[in-house]
């Protein structure tokens, strides 16, 4: 019974009622992404608000207080604050794997630094995003009303990135809550194709299937995943939507001066705020409850993260690692919860199930855009038809239009005469009197047999649905190959009975992999994605190059006789040598000297015994030294050879101690001796006289010489030849030697090699690019003989160097096998059937940078 505007009720139901009104508002509206496009109402209305305003990946950035009050007064009345949160995530390298927003200005840091406030940042939509928006205008998605009914905005995107899947999401909800991973976009497009390919068996498609293509999780800081640690680890959650995952940093240690080492730390787990790391070390230190760290600081720029611990002289690095793990945020678990809105209703799913949910939107949106594009196609051919009539019967509906009393009845008779529709009449009374040339004539039935043929292959389409698996695969491979990048996250499959205490560096994770190192002329220094070598020829050909493994230790020496070493795994991964850092960045070398020698050896316990490192100067000295006297990954410069102030390191050799030498000069003359002659000595002697020179001349090359192959000399203006080893008589160290080519007025001999006939190298002109060659272009030749050239070198330009590839004699590493260790995951995967893979392409023919700390922090 009401009494006035009074209302009894139950309260116990009304709160019950208005409980689950509010939870499912909240879970429905603001903290649960759709499983479709992996968005949250507030990124879906960013998004769209972006698009409307035509901030596109190629116009100009925006204010991010323009944005945001687009989207407040339009699509998402709440706080301003929680839009540009939302914004300004969506902008975050560090937070997504694939940003949608491209932001300028500061959008917050992984030390936890929080935005600019909007008023002072920029912001546009990322290429990404557009792929996001792509046939959006095509009703390819349901729109519905805005909160004032006064505009339509879309109730999903048309999502042609899987972005639930390559983004991750996180959010709480009332009781419950989603943490979904970010994953890799070439993984998660391997599988999609993989289910469209076995479509007529996708319910047999089992996780395990899915995991040889998605490995896991692909965090965009990076860090290590640990596998096979826990039993509700990846597989488990792959199964069923829920489980834990072991993440840690990427650390290595360095070798100090004085006994000590340091501890480098180049990715964080997920979300982890690195101030606060460091912060949190700190404090232990201050408390006691970790020991052995002499120093920490924060060397993080522009170019990535690093962390340096120091370590006092006794401290153990293995235990002060294992306690870093253990007390910090250093080695974590991410909880993996795939809830995601399914229909509306929040649904925990399975990795097959997330792919194929997205699958099934993928079709519903092509099959939207079909009819949606059939539709138009069949009305402009319904146009170009009465065009074709009229053009047919000019003469008759020119004189039937003249004779019209109006606009009205010309379209009537029109009708009647020529049995047209009122869209065609219409079109023809509109038409321009250009359109009667000959050449337009040919263009409208030229159009109409294009658009006939179109509408055939869309209806073909719509009629057939392996056609449109073949659809959305070829926007799915176009994605990839468009966007697709390598795995960030490495993941390391643990041995029975392993424990993490036994996988604490860098080294211990890192798989034994074959890669090149390349140098520049510019000093830039990278190694490569896999086992291929950089181009040889071009602006980027490399100055320096080495074949070696993730395992070894790459050495840089200058031509002062100072060198460096560092762990090659360290080094940053480029398919460009020009996208790599600076030597002085990636190692201890500060000098303004210039580089003269690059070589790599293994890990000190896989070196053979009785091995050598040989160094020749262009003055002709030549030192040899044991090989176990080289220090390991150090983060000091170390002496190689004691070089002369007027003289100048140029070139190192790995030799057995019983090898010949070979030495050749500018002026052309050669020697070689046996290298008994060269006693061994300490890394800081400067060695004994190679090769006698005369006044002007200097050294250009040394080799171990091999007899199996010729020694290939080059001259400055392109000429080259080879030479059999044979030719040149052993003599004693410390002689002229003998003429091994008589170079012409002006010309000099540049370099020498003795390698086999088919190597490449890289000859360095004066002002050119690079060009590349083989070894047998040259002809072999006498002593007394002539070259042939092997580049043209224009009036002006010359040869000023050669690059040969590098790689360590096999014979260096023991042949015993080291002991093994966990290894990590193969990134091998699967050949992937190529049905609807192979129809869909023959239809189609890696913030503000912060500076790094200067001072070091207050232990």
């Amino acid at each position: 019974m009401e009494i006035g505007i009074v209302r009894k009720i139950d309260i116990d139901k009304e709160m019950q009622q208005s409980y689950l009104d509010y939870a499912m508002s909240v879970i429905v509206s603001r903290a649960l992404p759709d499983a479709r496009d992996g968005l949250k109402p507030v990124h879906r209305r960013i998004l769209y608000a972006m698009h409307d305003m035509g901030l596109r990946p190629n116009s100009s950035h925006k204010k991010s207080a323009r944005v945001v009050g687009e989207v407040l007064g339009k699509y998402h009345p709440h706080s301003d604050t929680a839009v540009y949160d939302a914004m300004a995530r969506m902008a975050q390298d560090f937070s997504l794997r694939y940003p949608l927003v491209d932001g300028q200005g500061n959008f917050g840091s992984v030390d936890g630094d929080p935005p600019a406030a909007m008023r002072y940042t920029e912001a546009r939509l990322a290429q990404h995003a557009s792929e996001m928006l792509t046939d959006i205008g095509m009703d390819t998605v349901g729109f519905a009303e805005n909160f004032d009914a006064s505009l339509q905005e879309p109730t999903v995107l048309p999502a042609a990135l899987p972005n639930l899947l390559i983004n991750g999401a996180t959010g709480i909800a009332v009781g419950m809550a989603t943490n979904i991973p970010p994953h890799n976009l070439v993984e998660v497009v391997n599988a999609l194709t993989h289910m469209l390919d076995n479509w007529n068996k996708v319910d047999n498609i089992s996780v395990d299937t899915l995991m040889k293509f998605i490995q896991g999780p692909d965090f965009p800081t990076g860090g290590i995943i640990l596998g096979g640690l826990r039993e509700d680890g990846l597989a488990h959650a792959y199964g069923t939507g829920r489980g834990r995952i072991t993440v840690q940093a990427r650390a290595s240690v360095e070798a100090m001066d004085r006994g000590r080492e340091r501890i480098i730390v180049t990715e964080l787990p997920y979300m982890t705020n690195k101030a606060a790391l460091i912060e949190r070390i700190a404090n232990l230190v201050r408390t006691g409850k970790l020991d052995g760290i002499s120093d920490l600081r924060d060397e993080s720029d522009r170019q990535g993260m690093r962390i340096v611990i120091e370590l006092s002289k006794n401290a153990d690095s293995d235990k002060v690692l294992a306690n870093l793990y253990k007390r910090t945020a250093m080695q974590g678990t991410f909880g993996i919860i795939m809830l995601a809105l399914v229909n509306g209703e929040p649904r925990l799913l399975s990795l097959k199930q997330a792919l194929k949910v997205y699958l099934e939107h993928r079709f519903e949106v092509i099959r939207r855009r079909s009819e949606y594009e059939l539709n138009h196609a069949r009305e402009r051919q319904h146009i170009l038809a009465g065009y074709r009539v009229a053009l047919k019967n000019l003469d008759e509906v020119i004189n039937l239009i003249r004779k019209s009393p109006d606009a009205e009845a010309a379209q009537i008779r029109l009708m009647k005469k020529f049995k047209l529709s009122e869209a065609q009449s219409k079109a023809i009374l509109d038409m321009p009197l250009r359109r009667l040339a000959a050449l337009e004539r040919k263009k409208i039935e030229e159009e109409y047999r294009q658009i006939t043929k179109r509408i055939k292959e869309l209806e073909n389409l719509l009629q057939s649905p392996k056609k449109m698996r073949a659809a959305i695969a070829q926007q799915l491979i176009a994605v990839k190959e468009t966007y697709g990048d390598r795995r960030r996250t490495q993941i390391v499959a643990m041995e029975a009975g392993a424990t993490t205490t036994s996988m604490l560096t860098a080294s211990d994770v890192t798989p034994d992999k074959s890669v090149w190192v390349g140098i520049n002329s510019k000093g830039l220094i990278s190694r490569s994605l896999e086992d291929k070598a950089p181009r040889p020829s071009g602006r980027d050909a490399p100055k320096w190059l080495v074949r070696t493994s993730t395992r070894d230790t790459l050495y840089l020496v200058n031509q002062d006789g100072k060198a460096a070493a560092l762990a090659v795994h360290t080094l940053p991964e480029a398919e460009k040598l020009s996208e790599g850092v600076p030597l002085t960045q990636a190692s201890a070398l500060k000098t303004k000297t210039e580089l003269a020698a690059v070589f790599a050896l293994p890990p000190k316990e896989q070196r053979a015994p009785g091995w050598f490192v040989l160094t020749a100067t262009t003055g002709g000295m030549v030192k040899k030294s044991p090989i176990a006297d080289l220090p390991g990954p150090i983060a000091q410069t170390f002496r190689l050879a004691k070089v002369k102030s007027a003289d100048a390191l140029g070139w190192v050799r790995l030799t057995n101690g019983k090898s010949e030498l070979l030495f050749a000069s500018a002026s052309g003359m050669a020697i070689r001796f046996s290298e008994d002659e060269v006693r061994t000595t300490s890394l800081s002697s400067s060695g004994v006289a190679g090769m006698k020179l005369k006044a002007g001349d200097r050294v250009i090359g040394l080799e171990i010489a091999n007899p199996k192959h010729a020694a290939f000399l080059l001259l400055s203006d392109g000429n080259a030849k080879r030479v059999k080893i044979s030719d040149f008589p052993i003599q004693g160290r410390y002689g002229l030697g003998v003429i091994a080519w008589k170079p012409p007025a002006g010309v000099q001999v540049i370099g020498l090699a003795n390698h086999k006939p088919t190597t490449r190298a890289s000859l360095h002109l004066g002002k050119l690019a690079p060009k590349s060659i083989r070894l047998d272009d040259a002809p072999v030749r006498g002593r007394a003989s002539n070259g042939k050239s092997v580049v043209a070198a224009k009036a002006g330009e010359q040869v000023v160097s050669l690059t040969v590839p590098w790689e360590a004699p096999r014979e260096v590493v023991k042949k015993s096998e080291p002991k093994k260790k966990a290894a990590g995951k193969s990134s091998s995967k699967p050949p992937i059937k190529k049905t609807v893979k192979e129809t869909a392409l023959k239809n189609k023919k890696g913030g503000s940078a912060k500076k790094p700390s200067q001072g070091k922090l207050d232990l």
